[in-house]
């Protein structure tokens, strides 16, 4: 935990964005001067300087603004410096995000961001982690939609099981059952990043590949096969699944989590996400479209000229993101399925966490918000003292509680009897 003797306890690097705007607005909004002190970081003064100005008439108090360069080491040291935590949206990560990650471990700052990139958090992984521990310092990635929904619900579930039936789950599904929202250019140029980095980079390209690329070097192996790439009925629910597009982030974070809090749900703990289509003919019609067309997009962002043909033609500018009433109408619920063995015999756990809010912006914003205040706050119940972490290893129930506080649904049961909320 950084010193409080800090200059700001939290900066918002990226606050013009897209998404640092909502995080921006979420925190100004939520927070009185008196309980957190914020200031707007980002490139160009002038956008920070209009920014804070409105943003300054809701909490009836001067927003400060500190301006930098994601590629300038120096400026961001100097910002690192002056805050407690910096929460950062400024993507893609793998061309912008290394410096900051760099400042605020050298200047013992917390760190948290939205990364979905996971090529870029092995970077982060094997070059920092060990730094960041020593220094107790927390750089906490992928606190949005990518990953929060499915560790957090994952350690729901887990801590459930243990408590009430005195074993883990050794496997769990995660299934975006209901969602609506919409996409940022950022969003889009960060995936197209990903996909760059996999065609040029032999890590980039091992990351992707090996499904505990993010655990702990020489625990670089396991019983997961890796995500879903075909229809599969689902035999617990008896629905069809199709992969998801987010599994290959959210399974390894969740992976992560179990290896840096010692591996309570077990070595040959399983994980997988899905998307479910249904039962009978409609159900398997619907996963082989949903396969079929992620397995277009895949195919056509790994071809180079295809790539920047969707980046230039196809995809919205980075800075451009869904209008206010698609942030305001979406909605998602996440729901993991875990299955465990007790002396009493099988049982299986469920959760389910959502918001009545876009899952990529409204809620984002109030997710990355909230575990940036825990930061600032010292909130957590993990045992891990610093490193490069997850929501889960990183902050862990006290975001729960925090989430649930601003209208988050998040719910944990036996899954044969009422969901009942756990007292995190």
């Amino acid at each position: 935990m950084p010193d409080t003797d800090r200059t700001y306890d939290l900066v918002v690097w990226g606050a013009t964005g897209v998404a640092g705007r909502f995080v921006a607005e979420y925190l100004t909004g939520q927070y009185a001067p008196a309980d957190l002190s914020i200031a707007l970081g980002g490139r160009d003064e002038a956008k920070l300087d209009a920014l804070a100005s409105e943003l300054a008439r809701r909490r009836d108090d001067a927003l400060p603004v500190v301006v930098g360069d994601a590629t300038d080491p120096e400026s961001l040291r100097t910002i690192a410096r002056d805050a407690r935590v910096v929460c950062t949206t400024v993507g893609p990560y793998t061309a912008y995000g290394t410096p900051l990650v760099e400042a605020c471990v050298d200047a013992e700052t917390d760190y948290c961001d939205l990364t979905g990139e996971i090529n870029w958090v092995r970077e982060t992984v094997d070059r920092y982690h060990d730094a960041a521990a020593d220094a107790d310092t927390r750089i906490v990635h992928s606190c949005g939609f990518d990953s929060v929904p499915a560790d957090l619900g994952t350690l729901l579930v887990q801590s459930f099981a243990l408590e009430e039936h005195g074993a883990p789950c050794d496997a769990v599904r995660i299934s975006l059952d209901e969602g609506s929202g919409g996409v940022s250019g950022g969003t889009l140029a960060s995936v197209a990043e990903l996909f760059e980095a996999a065609a040029s980079d032999p890590l980039a390209r091992e990351a992707l590949r090996n499904p505990y690329s993010l655990a702990p070097p020489g625990e670089r192996s396991g019983v997961d096969p890796g995500v879903q790439r075909r229809p599969r009925r689902d035999a617990l629910r008896g629905e069809w699944t199709a992969p998801s597009p987010m599994a290959a982030a959210n399974e390894r974070i969740v992976r992560r989590s179990n290896a840096l809090l010692g591996y309570p749900w077990g070595r040959e703990f399983r994980c997988t996400e899905v998307v479910p289509t249904g039962r009978g003919l409609r159900g398997a019609a619907g996963a082989t479209l949903v396969t079929a067309g992620l397995g277009l997009f895949a195919a056509g962002m790994s071809i180079g000229p295809v790539r920047e043909g969707l980046r230039r033609y196809v995809f919205p500018d980075p800075g451009e993101g869904p209008s206010d009433e698609q942030v305001e109408n979406g909605h998602f619920t996440v729901r993991i399925l875990g299955r465990g063995t007790a002396p009493e015999g099988r049982f299986t756990v469920e959760a389910a966490f959502g918001a009545d809010r876009d899952p990529g912006y409204g809620a984002t914003a109030r997710m990355l918000g909230e575990a940036a205040v825990c930061l600032v706050r010292g909130e957590t119940d993990s045992p891990v003292d610093g490193g490069v972490l997850t929501p889960a290893s990183g902050i862990g129930h006290p975001l729960v509680e925090r989430l649930r506080d601003v209208g988050f649904t998040a719910t944990v049961g036996d899954a044969t009897g009422s969901p009942a909320t756990e007292d995190a």
